[in-house]
């Protein structure tokens, strides 16, 4: 099984490495990706470096795409190729996950309307004028698409990966 964890410059530390590892633990061969191969730096300065860019030509390959939240998202939906990976992976059944102002990218693929929403609360104007149902929970499941407010959601949402996936612990 394949994840990708999605990276731009100023990602929350927390939201990509708490999935990373825990993702990787749970028996799924992790990729990093990103716009364009290079070195990015998260909020609080942490390198990581990306050898492969998104390809939505390879979306099908993926069964879960993670987006971490931080200030990434905003940089991450400003590229074509993000928004038609993120979408094919989802159209595919794939599990979309995105945490705290990530939501972001799935307004811009155009995937929340109609969909239960859990979002930082800096964004609960833009995931309702999208046309999603923002819940008051920490994280929430609908379909193959897992929201969470922030770094605590994290534990939730992947619990709620696995159900989706039908995942075992290792």
């Amino acid at each position: 099984m394949k994840a990708a964890v999605l990276v731009e410059d100023y990602f929350d530390e927390r939201e990509l490495i708490f999935p990373l590892y825990r993702l990787q633990e749970l028996g799924f061969e992790v990729d990093l990706l990103a716009p364009k191969p290079g070195l990015y730096h998260g909020k609080n300065g942490f390198p990581l470096r990306v050898d492969a860019a998104v390809d939505p030509g390879r979306a099908g390959e993926y069964r879960l795409v993670w987006i971490p939240g931080g200030y990434a998202p905003d940089r991450l939906r400003r590229s074509r190729e993000v928004l038609e990976f993120v979408r094919r992976v989802y159209e595919a059944g794939g599990v979309v996950a995105a945490v705290c102002h990530a939501p972001w990218v799935l307004i811009s693929a155009g995937i929340i309307r109609g969909k239960r929403v859990a979002a930082y609360y800096a964004i609960h104007d833009d995931v309702r004028n999208a046309g999603a149902v923002l819940v008051e929970e920490k994280a929430v499941r609908d379909g193959n698409l897992v929201t969470g407010t922030d770094p605590s959601a994290m534990p939730a949402m992947i619990r709620y990966i696995k159900e989706a996936l039908g995942v075992k612990e290792c």
